[in-house]
């Protein structure tokens, strides 16, 4: 028993249905880890909505300090509609991605068997790729100001920030990536060169300058609103698609619906050298909070990224082969809120005892 491995897990349950997804996400988290001979220490950081309205507090620098010792985060949802808009953007998920230097988002874009896609005569064959999202540069950076601010002659500006070093690394990784999944060995660049001419330059130029190193790999370039109507024509066609923050940030949302929506998105916030954060891609529904309906599919999509960061390849398989299993055999009516057929908490036990038997 001496020799068993431990890992550092950071919970951040945050607002809505937050802590009912992270309970049912850990479940099945615990229950591959006893299958597979490791196990968690968890501690819980309460960065939520809630908190914010009765202290004034957020993510302090010393709460960093503390992120910086695990080995993984696992966050819920972050979003109080009693908060302003914005307010626990910044104060977490933000301060935690660029603290931590998360530079890179991931987005499997995956259909699972059995899930309903609203693209007509697609199905898993064809929704299976995923989009490599810069973290930490673009127009999220915060640079920018406001000048003679509620006056007829307003001005706002929002800068959108590519330094060479961002932009390389977030390539490279997408190359990596590509290598590894062995598919299509197909890199798309996302941009809109043809109007964002300096941004669309660096990042060109860059690629091609990394896609040297890569003999094996195609580079493809597209632009984002052509990209927009290919992931909906063509999914197929797509390997390995890498971009801005905040192009990123748009088209991921039009994935998620052809997998089949944001009852099972997952996505990761990743620093390849540090720390990184999994979580479901869909916000904190409120409106269901509490009531033990929301399908907690994307949370555990999100564990099996989280096992498989830690080098826990067999356990983040058999975690997957859980998720396929319940969605492919009709154990799950619907990934929608209130009408899986099965409670938020029925559905964590279902893909427990799956990790365990499969």
């Amino acid at each position: 028993m001496g020799n068993k491995k431990v890992y550092r897990l950071g919970l951040i349950p945050g607002d809505g249905i937050g802590p009912e997804i992270i309970r049912e996400g850990t479940k099945v988290l615990e229950a591959a880890a006893n299958r597979f001979g490791f196990s968690f220490h968890h501690t819980e950081f309460d960065f939520s909505g809630e908190r914010y309205l009765k202290t004034g507090q957020l993510v302090t620098d010393e709460d960093i300090g503390k992120l910086r010792q695990l080995d993984a985060i696992y966050l819920g949802a972050v979003g109080d509609p009693r908060v302003p808009p914005g307010i626990l953007e910044k104060g977490v998920l933000l301060k935690i991605r660029f603290d931590l230097d998360q530079y890179i988002n991931l987005r499997p874009v995956k259909l699972y068997p059995g899930v309903a896609t609203p693209l007509k005569d697609k199905g898993p064959q064809e929704i299976n790729y995923v989009v490599v999202r810069e973290n930490t540069e673009g127009a999220y950076c915060g640079v920018g100001g406001v000048f003679k601010k509620g006056t007829p002659e307003e001005i706002a500006t929002q800068m959108d920030i590519n330094t060479r070093h961002g932009v390389e690394r977030c390539l490279r990784y997408a190359f990596n990536l590509c290598r590894k999944r062995n598919e299509k060995k197909t890199v798309t660049v996302v941009d809109k060169a043809n109007v964002l001419t300096y941004s669309g330059d660096l990042w060109r130029r860059t690629a091609q300058e990394v896609a040297r190193e890569f003999p094996e790999i195609k580079l493809d370039f597209a632009f984002v609103d052509a990209t927009c109507m290919w992931m909906v024509k063509n999914p197929e066609w797509f390997d390995v698609v890498v971009t801005n923050n905040m192009f990123g940030d748009i088209i991921t949302d039009l994935a998620a619906i052809t997998q089949g929506g944001l009852g099972i998105a997952a996505g990761a916030n990743i620093n390849p050298e540090g720390v990184s954060m999994f979580e479901p891609i869909h916000g904190s529904a409120p409106k269901y909070a509490g009531k033990n309906v929301a399908c907690p599919l994307a949370t555990i999509a999100a564990g099996a990224m989280l096992l498989e960061s830690l080098g826990e390849f067999q356990a983040s398989q058999t975690v997957e082969k859980a998720i396929i299993k319940a969605t492919s055999e009709g154990y799950i009516k619907s990934l929608e809120a209130g009408k899986m057929g099965l409670s938020t908490s029925e559905v964590g036990d279902l893909l427990a005892r799956f990790v365990k038997e499969i």
